[in-house]
């Protein structure tokens, strides 16, 4: 959480942490500027007292949604400096950062985040380095402490999962609807016209459905059939038709409308009726599910349910990921990872080495076990859940959506 960031700053000997960039798409400055609706800002943020923002004029009431104070950049005239530097922008942006820097005292080692090319920032950053005494650039390569503090969640930001969640079964629950609302013409349900219902008509109507409820697709949905589903992060073919007796996998991911929180689940659909392999595959998929879920447990190493994970498919006799790090036909992933301004972000429950995560009070995080055999069987099948830790370290579902694999037509 937030509150955490000045412990943070001083375990990891960081004096100022500074935030550059868009807002958009940048979930590190969405998270410090409080989802102002800004274009583009600077946020220093020194330990041990509350970020400054600075922005542009023609924001500056924007900015004041921030709640964080807020300084116009106009008065330190750019234009200026770059004349006085005769047009080279990298002397004109040192001349800009230092002055900023030497009215807000920014010192000692600083650490940059946000979203900014690499090469630019690079030039920059040596240069502000050699430019200004006492300024060390300090670097974090993961797991930096914005993305630590994000780790876990207050409650005003679990309520917006919730909600984002709330709606995203709505619109599941609408695509099964508008699935079954079609005629059934040999294997394939039709549209009025004659013409095969498809993946691409689908994903339209989950479009609609989630515009409706101020949602966005940052990234194309997963609705994917047959072999297709089989491939974890198939989006699906938009021209494949309908068809019963196939897995289809939905793994929808929604964000607030504004770039705000993420929601994440998956179900697997089969139309009509399933094949007795896909119904044996899916009853271990459950009992896998609800064999690990049950023994979740807060403020425990989030890597040793993957290892459970592992274990269960095992004993099924599906192959693994831990047998196989090439692995296509079986287990094929890692369990689970956090929720938040990130679709992908910590914890992870994940067993590499070198990954700690701790579910932590306040993670929100996926459970997500599937199997997938897309060469031997033409069908994936996937169940996801949002969880979340409570204080007291338990364990709440927050994805209120049934598991039935079979939809009667």
């Amino acid at each position: 959480m937030k509150k955490d960031l000045d412990r943070l700053m001083q375990e990891r000997n960081i004096d100022v942490a500074v935030v550059r960039g868009v807002v958009k798409g940048n979930s590190t400055m969405f998270y410090v500027v409080n989802g102002a609706k800004i274009s583009h800002a600077l946020v220093i943020k020194k330990r041990g007292e509350e970020p400054v923002l600075l922005c542009g004029t023609m924001e500056r009431e924007e900015a004041e949604e921030s709640g964080l104070k807020v300084v116009d950049t106009s008065k330190y005239n750019y234009r200026t400096m770059l004349e006085d530097a005769g047009g080279d922008r990298v002397k004109a942006a040192v001349t800009y950062h230092k002055t900023i820097f030497d009215e807000f005292g920014v010192t000692g080692r600083v650490a940059f985040y946000g979203l900014t090319s690499t090469g630019p920032n690079w030039v920059l950053l040596k240069a502000l380095e050699e430019a200004i005494p006492g300024l060390t650039v300090a670097g974090e390569f993961s797991d930096d402490i914005f993305l630590t503090a994000r780790a876990t969640k207050g409650p005003e930001e679990v309520e917006r999962i919730k909600e984002a969640g709330k709606l995203t079964c709505e619109v599941v629950r609408q695509t099964v609807d508008f699935m079954k609302s079609h005629e059934l013409k040999g294997d394939t349900l039709v549209k009025a016209d004659g013409s095969p219902l498809t993946i691409g008509d689908c994903k339209s109507e989950i479009r609609l459905a989630l515009a409706k409820r101020k949602l966005i697709e940052e990234v194309d949905t997963i609705f994917a059939i047959g072999r297709d589903a089989g491939i974890p992060h198939s989006r699906g073919n938009d021209p494949d038709p309908i068809q019963v007796g196939k897995t289809i996998v939905f793994d929808i991911f929604p964000q607030e409308q504004g770039g705000g929180y993420f929601f994440d689940m998956t179900r697997t659909f089969v139309l009509g009726e399933a094949s007795k392999e896909i119904l044996d595959a899916y009853a271990q998929l459950e009992e896998a599910f609800d064999t690990v879920y049950a023994k979740l447990k807060g403020g425990e190493w989030g890597g040793q349910y993957q290892t459970m994970m592992c274990d269960v498919f095992e004993k099924f006799g599906h192959e693994t990921i831990r047998q196989n790090p090439q692995v296509r036909n079986g287990y094929v992933h890692s369990l689970g990872h956090g929720v938040g301004l990130d679709v992908h972000e910590k914890p992870t429950l994940s067993d590499f080495p070198g990954v700690t995560d701790v579910l932590e009070p306040g993670s929100v995080f996926t459970f997500e076990p599937g199997l997938y055999y897309p060469d031997k069987g033409g069908f994936g099948m996937r169940i996801e859940d949002v969880c979340y830790v409570t204080e007291s370290n338990e364990i709440v579902n927050l994805t209120n959506f049934p598991r039935d694999l079979v939809v009667e037509l």
